[in-house]
């Protein structure tokens, strides 16, 4: 797809969940950066597929796309923060958070600047919260003071239940809804889902 190999609706998978649909990638997206790294418009592939989604002849119309990046800034993720209107960032409650963080808010600033004005921070999940754990209590003490609002109230917690899931090649609310990892996503989708209407409606 971002090849223009293929239109983007050739790329769509149903999943076992209703109306959640997919484009997976394979290790072959590992070369993308070289295939168009003197492209000029390499920075705008993922923009430019998604533009062909919602039209009037669609028989499926989406509400949103999210698209899950590696946690290195490359040019996928570039690609990513020039194509989306907003940013979920998930942050784990480790030692280098905050300077991870920091980087990642240089370069969404960057994005801003040169290719996408509109983009923004949504918002910052707090993710493999360890209560017994001091440092991550401190963590998240840091993070709320340097991030204020922009951090969501819902905390995840490292939860086995959630790294099973994925052996499984389920998302952990198909495999164990009542686990304290799941519950804590259902939170975290309803606080995202009420902040995106206070947005829409401001």
């Amino acid at each position: 797809m971002l090849t223009r190999e293929v239109h983007i609706r050739d790329a769509i998978l149903e999943t076992a969940v209703p109306r959640l649909h997919i484009v997976p990638s394979t290790m072959d997206l590992s070369g993308f950066e070289l295939e168009i790294a003197h492209e000029r418009d390499r920075a705008f592939r993922l923009r430019d597929a998604l533009s062909h989604l919602n039209n009037d002849t669609d028989e499926v119309q989406y509400t949103y796309v999210l698209v899950d990046c590696p946690p290195s800034l490359n040019l996928v993720t570039v690609n990513a923060m020039a194509a989306a209107h907003s940013i979920l960032v998930p942050l784990q409650c480790e030692f280098f958070a905050l300077e991870g963080l920091s980087q990642l808010l240089k370069t969404v600033e960057q994005v801003r600047t040169a290719l996408n004005p509109d983009l923004t921070i949504h918002g910052i999940v707090l993710t493999m919260f360890d209560a017994r754990n001091n440092l991550s209590g401190q963590v998240v003490a840091d993070v709320r003071s340097f991030m204020g609002e922009k951090v969501y109230d819902t905390i995840i917690p490292r939860n086995v239940r959630v790294s099973e899931a994925p052996s499984h090649g389920k998302p952990v609310l198909l495999y164990d809804l009542k686990c304290v990892g799941s519950q804590a996503y259902v939170r975290l989708a309803s606080e995202i889902i009420q902040r995106e209407r206070q947005l829409r409606a401001a």
